[in-house]
């Protein structure tokens, strides 16, 4: 008897409990709204705890149907809501191309994306003569014979332009004898994870070559070289030049990573271009005089201020005036211009570095500024070029909403004018 009076107490108890958690939104409202008239009215506080307690009371012997009937309330509510909605409606709200088709593979619906990336696509048409390729039709093969209730393919479309896509395709609800392909467009991974790959074999190359060159000179040294004073003098020097080149190259690497990985510039701070220039001009004075080329200043009057990080512009235009001064050497001089330029969408300064050297081809100009991309792959190597200097020019440029263009003439030299607007 005590056990079950005891269990029929706690039962009672749990009850009561979940009453009041129920009616929790209810009763909190209630308590608030007597505290509210206590602090305006004059009311006992005996009066305004014996409300408490019977609000209390009440929510305590509130019936559990009207939480339940509550519930239920929402439920249809959200049927309801859900019933207004159309297949159509729910497709157009997809932003990838999605195309439902029934069980003979013929299509029932496709939503704008679709129409867009597959043109020529309408009710009625059959999905294995529009996707041909034999992995779709595994895939339609494998989701009709029920043989899966979902599945996923890679998928490359040809026309217009090539895009690749992640196609998943899966039954719609139960027994509605409805299906839909979902296209995911992976066409831009796909390019990055191509940039990265050739981004790394390249510089897996520019390392191998000076390293292997150390190496075949370590086993000369060791070798027929080894009793050889000048042999040994000429191969020290040439290998102190390779580790040199291999130096310039980790550290171009490790400025481009460390590019990449800031974010993007905080307003608020100005670059003096005059005072920048000029500090540029000085730092390359020793390499100018070393391959007789002469530095002229063309700047223009006035305040030459511009938002920006002043390290990374000293880094952009010591690039371009080094490049100037070694592989226009031939011309015998080197003009850098500071202009205010209005062609942009809002005002803005140019500063052009020229040099009258041989000039770049028209047809490696769009590529220049690629990495480890070479006019003449001896002569950068020559001038201890690593082929990222005009990376890292670019990348700077864009984090400072800066562009950079290049005009050249085979024959008249080449001219590199960075646009930084002022604002």
């Amino acid at each position: 008897m005590t056990d079950m009076g005891g269990a029929e107490q706690r039962s009672t108890a749990q009850a009561v409990a979940t009453r009041l958690w129920n009616s929790r939104w209810l009763l909190a409202a209630g308590i608030v709204a007597v505290l509210t008239v206590y602090g305006f009215a004059d009311m006992s506080l005996y009066v305004v705890l014996l409300v408490c307690a019977g609000l209390l009371l009440a929510a305590a012997m509130l019936p559990a149907g009207v939480a339940r009937h509550s519930a239920e309330d929402a439920a249809a509510i959200e049927a309801g809501g859900l019933q207004q909605l159309s297949g159509e409606y729910l497709a157009a709200a997809v932003a990838d191309p999605l195309i439902i088709f029934d069980r003979t593979a013929t299509i029932v619906h496709a939503n704008a994306a679709a129409l867009a990336a597959f043109g020529g696509i309408a009710p009625g048409m059959s999905l294995s003569l529009k996707f041909r390729a034999p992995e779709m039709q595994a895939l339609l093969d494998s989701i009709l014979s029920g043989a899966a209730a979902s599945d996923v393919v890679d998928y490359t479309e040809k026309l217009p332009v090539e895009r690749a896509y992640r196609v998943s395709a899966s039954s719609v609800g139960h027994d509605t004898d409805l299906y839909v392909l979902v296209f995911k467009d992976q066409s831009e991974a796909r390019r990055i994870d191509r940039m990265r790959a050739d981004f790394i074999a390249n510089a897996s190359h520019e390392l191998r070559t000076p390293l292997a060159s150390i190496s075949g000179f370590i086993e000369t040294l060791r070798g027929p070289a080894r009793n050889d004073p000048a042999a040994r003098e000429q191969f020290l020097q040439i290998m102190h030049n390779q580790t040199g080149r291999m130096a310039r190259l980790i550290d171009d690497l490790l400025s481009l990573s460390r590019l990449e990985m800031k974010p993007y510039l905080k307003p608020g701070t100005e670059v003096d271009l005059r005072q920048t220039l000029d500090s540029v001009i000085d730092s390359l004075g020793p390499l100018a005089r070393e391959n007789s080329v002469a530095i002229e200043r063309d700047f223009a009057k006035g305040p030459l201020n511009v938002p920006g990080d002043r390290d990374e512009l000293f880094q952009v235009f010591e690039n371009l005036l080094e490049n100037a001064c070694k592989y226009g050497q031939s011309g015998g001089r080197v003009v850098v211009t500071i202009a205010h330029s209005d062609d942009g969408p809002e005002p803005g300064i140019d500063v052009t570095i020229r040099d009258f050297g041989p000039g770049i081809p028209e047809e490696h100009i769009p590529r220049i500024t690629e990495r480890f991309y070479r006019v003449d792959v001896e002569n950068s190597r020559t001038q201890k070029g690593t082929g990222l200097g005009l990376s890292i020019v670019k990348h700077i440029l864009t984090r400072h909403n800066a562009r950079l263009s290049i005009k050249s003439e085979v024959g008249n030299g080449a001219a590199f004018t960075v646009y930084l607007p002022a604002h």
